[in-house]
């Protein structure tokens, strides 16, 4: 089992505007952590502040005892699609092979081993057959899988994924969360920036509610409620098991 991690009194400003505001939650092990709340209520600020990519104004990150510093080469990150340099020029399966690097260390070059199994991942994903075609000339699922194959090379325990399911195919959705299904199985915590609430409760075992503050953080049948829906999105929700209505 690995180990639980911890946020505690998470706050982070911009310009002098506080847009995440004292958030705290833990989690255990084997746990597919759906990160929701409506457009600029925090959520990929929140996922920064966690793996430190961004300054905080106050708060920490603990795994186990350790810091998320001390445990950075066990930590995968899929940032949003919008963020990414999709004209760099690399081909599909040196962009996964990048995953096997943390745990090289800085002077070890990829080894076979480390190259065949970044094929491995390539193939977890669907896209063995794209492996060398440059990543610019790949659909918005295609690169999404690709990015989640080299986040699946550094045989990580802790996985975050910012809107992983933006712009993309239905068929690369149910690739994606099925193998995120896998990692949680396997005993792996993952944190997932979601807006989707029509898949809500189908994807996730638990949710992080937020809008700047934490409404709620647990189960999904806890959490996703009408009353904390109402609360965080400022607008009245129904929610019936079945769908959503507002």
């Amino acid at each position: 089992m690995i180990n639980p991690i911890v946020v505690k009194n998470i706050s982070v400003s911009y310009d002098g505007n506080q847009v995440v505001k004292d958030v705290s939650f833990s989690f255990e092990s084997g746990k597919l952590i759906g990160v929701l709340g409506p457009n600029g209520a925090g959520k990929s600020t929140l996922m920064k502040a966690m793996l430190g990519l961004i300054h905080k104004d106050s708060g920490y990150v603990k795994i186990g005892t350790k810091s998320i510093d001390e445990t950075r080469k066990n930590i995968a990150y899929v940032p949003q699609r919008s963020n990414i340099d999709w004209n760099f020029p690399i081909v599909v399966i040196d962009a996964v092979l990048i995953g096997t690097y943390p745990k090289l260390g800085l002077i070890r070059r990829p080894r076979k081993a480390d190259k065949e199994w970044a094929m491995e991942c390539l193939k977890k994903v669907g896209m063995e057959d794209f492996a060398k075609r440059q990543i610019g000339e790949l659909s918005g699922g295609q690169q999404q899988r690709v990015f989640l194959a080299r986040a699946l090379a550094q045989r990580a325990d802790y996985f975050f994924l910012d809107e992983p399911f933006v712009g993309i195919d239905v068929s690369s959705e149910e690739v994606i969360i099925d193998i995120l299904r896998e990692l949680k199985n396997d005993g792996k915590i993952v944190f997932v920036v979601h807006h989707d609430l029509s898949k809500v409760q189908s994807y996730f075992d638990d949710l992080i509610l937020i809008n700047k503050e934490l409404i709620g953080a647990g189960p999904v049948h806890d959490v996703f409620q009408s009353g904390n829906m109402t609360k965080a999105y400022n607008r009245e929700f129904m929610l019936d098991g079945l769908g959503v209505s507002m």
